[in-house]
Order: structure tokens, then C-alpha cells, then sequence
């Protein structure tokens, strides 16, 4: 059938048919002409709805706010995948992976042994995935650390979680209004009132 145009598909396209076990993780990189952000879950594939202001500018706030503060053996980057096996390979917000995990501008995903931390923005078509789903596959692909951020009033609100290495599940690790400071998986601050600054010249978040 054909898609909606405001889903960012052409008028006329088709939505590919699944094989009968489902779509892989390699598949993603090869289904031609899918939307912006699309992930795979179960092996189906996931579409997103249009971000609301809050969102992009909270994943704004975040990313600019850890670029300034991760060590050099780490870096960070949005809306990237991770495979986080064969039919599994959600786009988490923001992720911080391991420095040499970098392999160049080609590079559409991550594995999970790499990524450090992983963010999830709550949105409306999102609250069952971001809360239940996803992290419970984040923890059994062995991602040590994880932040579900949601609205409140206006403002983020992170919910922080440290992987239990003898039961593989996340145990939380506080719950952060108006401001944000952890020492681990490195020394983090973040003000989150500032998710409706203007973007400052130097592109830091303050």
C-alpha cells in the first residue's frame, strides 16, 4: 500500500513486504527508500512520528552538554543505530560509544560492546518502547549504562539506570530535575533548565 506523504515517503511508495521471518538487522541498510529514523524491533520495523520541540531540543541540550565533558576515549553521537543482534537495531537519541569504535562516515551503526550510554527521549508514540522494550534490550546486550528522559512542566526530566552485571537488568540510579550530576560512566553536570537557551556561539550548552 501506499504511504502518507507526511511520513516523508513519496506519494507512490510502496511499503516493503517482510520476509516471513521477519526483517534482520543487515536489512535495514538495504531496504531502499525507508523514512528518516526508521529502527527494527522484533524484526519489524519501527517508524517514528514527527519530533515535537521538546524533543529536538532537549537531545540539543544533551548531546552539546556531553560533547564538552566526555573523556577522549569517547565521543557522542544522535540517532545512530545499534545492532544489538539479528533482529534487533533500535536508534537510541543520544549514545555515547567508544572513541575508536569510529570506522568513518560510512558507519550506520554501532555494536552494543562499544556503546557506553545509551538516551531515550520519551514521545507520545514512544512511551511502551522507551520505558519496557528498549531497555530491557539494552541491558541484555550488556550496555552498562541508560537514561530515559521525559517532560515535566516543560522540562526534562533524566531517569538514570546502572546495568547489574550478575542479573543483566538496569537498576535506576536517581531521578534528575533542573539539574543533572553523576560520576559515572564520567563525571557528568548538566542544567537541565537550560533546554530553552538560544544556541550560543562555540556551541556550548551553559
Amino acid at each position: 500500500m501506499s504511504a502518507a506523504p507526511e511520513h516523508g515517503l513519496e506519494p507512490r511508495y510502496q511499503w516493503p513486504i517482510p520476509p516471513a521471518q521477519g526483517w534482520t538487522a543487515d536489512d535495514l541498510d538495504r531496504i531502499p527508500g525507508l523514512p528518516p529514523h526508521t529502527e527494527l524491533i522484533d524484526g519489524s520495523l519501527v517508524l517514528v512520528s514527527p519530533q515535537r520541540k521538546f524533543h529536538t531540543r532537549t537531545m540539543w541540550l544533551l548531546e552539546n552538554s556531553l560533547l564538552t565533558q566526555v573523556p577522549d576515549d569517547l565521543d557522542v553521537d544522535r540517532e545512530m543505530t545499534v545492532k544489538l543482534g539479528r533482529k534487533d537495531r533500535p536508534e537510541p537519541d543520544i549514545l555515547v560509544y567508544r572513541a575508536d569504535a569510529d570506522t568513518g562516515p560510512e558507519q550506520t551503526w554501532y555494536d552494543p560492546a562499544d556503546v557506553v550510554l545509551v538516551i531515550e527521549v520519551v514521545s507520545d508514540d514512544s512511551v511502551e518502547r522507551d520505558r519496557d522494550v528498549k531497555p530491557r534490550k539494552y541491558a541484555a546486550a550488556g550496555v552498562p549504562f541508560f537514561w530515559r528522559v521525559e517532560e515535566e512542566h516543560g522540562l526534562p526530566v533524566v531517569y538514570s539506570f546502572e546495568l547489574d552485571p550478575a542479573t543483566q537488568v538496569y537498576v535506576p540510579t536517581g531521578i534528575h530535575r533542573e539539574h543533572l550530576e553523576l560520576k559515572v560512566p564520567f563525571p557528568i553536570d548538566i542544567d537541565l533548565t537550560s533546554v530553552d537557551r538560544r544556541r550560543r556561539s562555540g556551541g556550548s550548552a551553559g
